[in-house]
């Protein structure tokens, strides 16, 4: 049997803190609050245990370990204090996804309408994998990472799984 694309690996024991504000006023201090500069657009910024992303003009996603979760919330709301924002642990409601191996691009291009090879290094794009929304970006040596929503976490795993397989026009050998 041929070697799979990818390897998928579903990720737990992330925290996941969405922070919805005016980033022109906020952005600095929810910046100190994240530990981490505020991204571009459709970009994010990593220490490489924390990630912080741009998710739309006025939307970031911060991920952090677990166990570091609560202390992030519990920050960026009082970084928010009298600013018109909202943050949220949306830990619960999402899922994550890492691929690596030999050919992880090419099992998300098989799901999702994206040129991967043009996606800048610290590039985050929102998009759809087999009409489940998702964003995704590169994580670590030749990885990606793929987050949804728990609700079809089995949904996107078996999509990725059998996007892995190998055999099709997008694996030429």
């Amino acid at each position: 049997m041929a070697e799979a694309l990818a390897h998928i690996a579903r990720v737990d024991g992330l925290g996941m803190v969405m922070i919805r504000a005016d980033l022109a006023r906020a952005g600095d201090a929810i910046a100190d609050a994240a530990g981490l500069a505020i991204p571009a657009q459709a970009r994010f910024t990593t220490d490489g245990s924390r990630w912080l992303g741009w998710m739309s003009p006025d939307e970031l996603l911060l991920i952090v370990p677990g166990a570091d979760r609560a202390g992030a919330v519990a920050a960026l709301e009082q970084a928010l204090m009298g600013e018109h924002g909202l943050v949220a642990d949306v830990s619960d409601m999402r899922v994550v996804f890492d691929l690596t191996g030999r050919k992880p691009e090419q099992v998300l291009a098989k799901l999702a309408p994206v040129d991967f090879a043009a996606l800048p290094a610290d590039g985050l794009r929102r998009t759809r994998a087999a009409q489940v929304a998702a964003a995704m970006w590169r994580q670590g040596e030749g990885g990606w990472r793929l987050i949804g929503m728990r609700s079809v976490a089995g949904y996107l795993a078996e999509i990725l799984t059998n996007a892995a397989m190998p055999g099709s026009d997008l694996d030429p050998r």
